[in-house]
């Protein structure tokens, strides 16, 4: 029977990978290097490369590429100071979930910019624990970042069921030993994922898990 539920954070709990494509697309158009959605989703999100492999797959300078991730990298600092929206149906299923399982959240994102996409919304204070990338030396898809939400949390991988948006976070709990549901989003939804145990089209859609993992009829639907 499961305890715990880990989350990832971007792209599933917050539309951060939206306005980060955003941003990389036009920094990288206006180099001259048009960068497209379903690209991006593969290579970044899906098999994890970083930008600045894209940029030299894509045929620029390495000068040129530091410069142009340099300020996409200072312009989307700039755009976290204002709120980030949550995506659909999470304040309700978190809420649906608190005090029945115990919650945490799993991110390769910084904890200074995790605190500043969920500055506004309240979120944060729902998890128990939060591994971000401060906390670990290899990011997702390596087992890392999920070994050491089970070291904090006390738990075994059986214990626990992890959500994703990405082929890259589903390896990585997977690998960790942790069943995993994905709920994709615009940018990683022409991923494959076979090694999900669900994927789910909405956040709320995970409930429905969680209640026949707990055995808990007191989870609610949405």
């Amino acid at each position: 029977m499961i305890e715990a539920i880990l989350w990832d954070n971007d792209g599933l709990l917050v539309d951060s990978e939206a306005l980060f494509f955003n941003l990389t697309r036009e920094a990288f158009a206006d180099a001259g290097f048009p960068v497209d959605s379903a690209f991006w989703g593969r290579e970044y999100l899906g098999n994890a490369k970083h930008s600045s492999e894209i940029a030299l797959e894509l045929g620029m300078p390495p000068e040129l590429a530091r410069g142009v991730i340099a300020r996409r990298n200072e312009t989307f600092l700039k755009c976290l100071e204002q709120p980030v929206p949550l995506l659909p149906d999470v304040p309700e299923t978190i809420g649906a979930l608190v005090g029945k399982v115990r919650l945490a959240v799993v991110t390769g994102s910084p904890r200074d910019k995790v605190e500043m996409m969920h500055r506004d919304n309240g979120l944060l204070g729902h998890f128990e624990v939060i591994i971000t990338d401060n906390d670990i030396s290899n990011p997702k898809p390596h087992p890392e970042p999920y070994l050491k939400a089970l070291e904090y949390l006390g738990l075994e991988p059986w214990q626990c069921l992890a959500v994703e948006d990405s082929r890259r976070g589903l390896a990585s709990a997977h690998t960790a030993g942790i069943p995993c549901v994905v709920v994709p989003n615009a940018l990683t939804r022409l991923q494959q994922f076979e090694l999900a145990y669900a994927v789910e089209e909405r956040v709320s859609g995970v409930l429905k898990h969680v209640a026949a993992l707990t055995g808990r009829s007191d989870i609610a639907l949405l």
